[in-house]
């Protein structure tokens, strides 16, 4: 097993600065069904996370993953292709209502990192691609998402090193292909997966 060393992200006005933040995003879906359900404690459709950051040091981290899959445009996405950018790989499904919740934080992460090392993928656990598609155009998603509900071949490919066994978990991917960091359930903050992008970019 991989030696998890706890987050060490508790930076002075860090607990504020969370708290503020989920404030203005869960405002944001107040008119999210789903989103409300969310925001009331009641974990219906998905399997709920604390939002706990675990990271792993360089020396710690096993082999690369390799994993692939169709996108809901029904492009192929492989992790050789990723290799020498930082990945943020999302498991997400549109009836998740975390998962909506997070989705604007993690797509105005895509956009601070496009083009500068990191890129994101998501990997849908549920849906087929229509719904994937209708989840992008109401949240103003960009980036792609593996359609994962085949053959859960890319949840599968981690569940050796670091299970995803909550929906919505975020990994981030360093640019050899080692997961660097898991946040297991919603993002609490922005700027937690901010600063795990930033420092594994940073990574020499």
């Amino acid at each position: 097993m991989i030696g998890f060393r706890g987050s060490k992200l508790g930076r002075a006005g860090m607990v504020g600065a969370a708290a503020l933040a989920m404030v203005l995003t869960l405002a944001g879906c107040a008119n999210d069904k789903l989103a409300s359900e969310y925001t009331s404690a009641d974990n219906k459709n998905y399997i709920a996370g604390d939002g706990s950051v675990t990271e792993i040091a360089a020396k710690d981290r096993e082999k690369p993953v390799s994993y692939e899959g169709k996108d809901e445009e029904g492009k192929n996405i492989t992790s050789a292709d990723l290799l020498g950018d930082v990945v943020v790989l999302n498991f997400w499904y549109a009836g998740c209502a975390p998962c909506r919740a997070e989705a604007p934080d993690l797509q105005a992460l895509n956009e601070k990192y496009d083009g500068k090392g990191a890129s994101f993928v998501g990997v849908n656990v549920y849906d087929q691609a229509e719904t994937a598609l209708a989840f992008n155009k109401t949240y103003g998603v960009t980036y792609p998402s593996i359609l994962d509900i085949n053959d859960g071949a890319v949840k599968l490919a981690f569940t050796g090193q670091v299970r995803p066994n909550a929906v919505p978990t975020t990994l981030v991917i360093d640019k050899e292909g080692r997961v660097s960091a898991r946040i297991l359930g919603k993002i609490s903050d922005r700027s937690i997966l901010d600063t795990l992008i930033r420092d594994t970019i940073a990574e020499k």
